[in-house]
């Protein structure tokens, strides 16, 4: 237990035998809360997080808790959700087993916290940020761009005005994912099966969605294609199967207010840039690019006046005319950020915009930018009723 005066949280943590549950969530937000002490209330105090691992494998799930020192595990999700002493149910698990197991534990009266997408459907995710309401607990989304310490910066930059009138905003993110022949995949199969909620404009567009609207303005329509560009590839055991979901999502979203955003998504590019994820944002004023930790500008007045002459070899060095945003602040991991918000506002209330509703409005620019894409056409984008 955390020293001075708290109390404990228990978390029923449900997929943290997977790659992004066990990195980031378990050990790089939940344990590393846990090494500096728990999280700081306003006000004082003290809340110490307690997970209790939930997962399928009983050897998997055993292994993870002697690995870490925990005392806590279980396979029988219902038996958790039943303890009154759970108080929060975490959950990154498969898509397609997210949807049942958040309605169980929202039946259950626990606060959820969950990955996305949060349910296969915008009229399911829909269904679940309504129930949560209904139940009078706390629910939230994993939000993790927000927090990223180049996002922050770009944020920073929007606030005191720096671009003047925004123009557009151009989104690269993806690298290369292995077929899983020669070479281990770094995305597990399902990923690339649509009938178990894979695709890459599930897994990303909700993050597209979140990330313009805190910064820019809110999506109003959409124009999509969605490609499969590697049709085969191999599983964990290294059996051949057809990928049916797609690996790659070229979208041109317009926000409100006129801001026109150009994201492409990938699992078959090879990056050549900085991050994995970049985004450049153009003002009247000035601009930005920013990546995961990095964000450099370039002003108005310090901007190079080019001509456009293909005769003559061009030897100016456009990267030298940016500048880096100093890093004059602390930045934890983004995930980590995120659930010590999360865990003051179970314990302390207060306003909290990150939550089951933010997931289904994801949810729904997944499922137009589908819909786009198999109708060749631009498709608006309402506001989900809350």
């Amino acid at each position: 237990m955390a020293d001075g005066a708290g109390r404990t949280v228990r978390i029923a943590m449900n997929g943290v035998t997977g790659r992004m549950g066990h990195r980031q969530h378990l050990v790089r937000s939940i344990l590393a809360i846990r090494d500096d002490g728990g999280v700081r209330l306003d006000g004082g105090g003290t809340l110490w997080p307690e997970p209790v691992l939930v997962g399928r494998s009983p050897d998997r799930v055993r292994a993870l808790a002697e690995q870490y020192g925990l005392p806590e595990w279980s396979c029988d999700l219902d038996d958790v959700l039943a303890d009154p002493s759970v108080e929060v149910y975490f959950d990154a698990q498969a898509t397609t087993a997210r949807e049942a197991a958040l309605r169980r534990a929202l039946q259950a009266g626990k606060h959820v916290y969950c990955e996305k997408p949060v349910a296969s459907g915008h009229a399911a995710a829909l269904a679940l940020a309504r129930l949560a309401d209904r139940a009078g607990v706390r629910h939230g989304v994993v939000q993790d761009k927000l927090f990223l310490p180049g996002i922050r910066k770009l944020a920073r930059l929007l606030a005191s005005g720096f671009f003047g009138r925004v123009l557009s905003v151009r989104g690269e993110f993806g690298y290369w994912v292995f077929e899983g022949d020669t070479r281990p995949a770094q995305r597990p199969s399902w990923n690339y099966r649509a009938h178990e909620g894979g695709g890459i404009a599930a897994d990303m567009f909700p993050h597209w969605e979140y990330l313009l609207r805190e910064l820019f303005g809110p999506v109003r329509s959409v124009q999509a294609r969605l490609a499969t560009h590697v049709p085969r590839r191999w599983d964990e055991k290294g059996t051949a199967y057809a990928a049916t979901a797609d690996d790659a999502a070229y979208a041109v979203f317009e926000l409100e207010g006129g801001v026109v955003a150009q994201f492409n998504s990938s699992w078959a590019v090879r990056v050549h840039r900085e991050d994995l994820l970049e985004i450049q944002v153009d003002g009247t004023e000035g601009s930005a690019v920013a990546g995961l930790w990095h964000c450099r500008v370039q002003h108005r007045a310090t901007t190079p006046r080019d001509v456009w002459d293909p005769d003559v070899r061009h030897r100016r060095d456009h990267r030298a005319h940016w500048q880096e945003v100093p890093d004059d602040e602390d930045h934890p991991n983004a995930f980590r950020a995120q659930w010590e918000l999360f865990l003051r506002h179970v314990a302390q209330g207060g306003p909290w915009r990150h939550d089951l509703l933010t997931g289904a409005r994801g949810v729904l620019l997944a499922e137009l930018g589908r819909r786009s894409s198999v109708e060749g056409r631009r498709v608006a984008v309402p506001e989900p009723a809350p």
